[in-house]
């Protein structure tokens, strides 16, 4: 069991981002968390990873091997995708598991800048890397942003069958994916608090606008789909 116990943090004399969160992770669980922008989520996860220390409170039981996907990558890594797996699998002492990229509809060059790929490239090779082991703690923060609508199914699956071999999973969401995982258990980050949602909808709207907004509202925080009516 992974616990995070009591964790407040501030960025020096700011105000507090986080306020006595605690969370309680289990083995082969998903837990999701959701939340505006700015909330507090993204450093939640980077105290839970072990990425960032907190400035009271602490994370319990977090195990050797954990996963951390973050949501941007740095904008100057001028490791080509090759490399970067490559890196990151030899610290591990495992297989790059490049039949991964496959799954995900890679379609870049593995050989270009990881700066220079898409979104969309970038963020395939990022998962890659993250699901190449998952036997322990996996964190992602928006691992479905930016995914073309295959890859955000099958990273669906990736997700459930970690949890199903024993990892787990703690991951933010606005697309609306992670909480349609079966099992998991999401919770809504509010000022720097965190509260259990016990139901988790999703509500069709109907409007009628043009083909360039239907694109504008595909983008939208908390959209799943947009399907164009005939």
């Amino acid at each position: 069991m992974i616990t995070v116990d009591g964790v407040w943090m501030r960025y020096g004399r700011g105000p507090m981002v986080l306020w006595g969160v605690d969370l309680d992770l289990a083995p082969g669980s998903v837990t999701v968390v959701l939340g505006e922008n700015g909330c507090g989520k993204s450093t939640l996860l980077r105290i839970a990873a072990g990425v960032t220390v907190p400035s009271i409170g602490t994370v319990r039981g977090r195990p050797a091997s954990v996963s951390y996907l973050p949501e941007r990558f740095p904008d100057q890594l001028r490791l080509s995708a090759r490399a970067y797996l490559r890196h990151f699998a030899r610290i591990r002492r495992l297989p790059t598991r490049v039949e991964l990229l496959d799954r995900l509809g890679f379609a870049g060059d593995l050989d270009q800048p990881m700066a220079e790929l898409s979104k969309g490239n970038a963020q395939k090779v990022g998962l890659t890397q993250t699901f190449g082991a998952i036997d322990g703690f996996l964190v992602l923060d928006e691992p479905w942003a930016g995914l073309d609508v295959a890859a955000r199914a099958v990273l669906s699956d990736l997700v459930r069958e970690a949890a199903d071999a024993g990892a787990t999973v703690l991951v933010t969401d606005h697309t609306g994916a992670a909480a349609k995982l079966p099992g998991a258990t999401v919770y809504r980050m509010v000022d720097g608090l965190v509260q259990p949602v016990e139901d988790v909808g999703l509500v069709e709207v109907v409007v009628t606008c043009t083909s360039e907004a239907v694109d504008q509202v595909a983008k939208l925080p908390g959209v799943h789909s947009v399907r164009r009516a005939t």
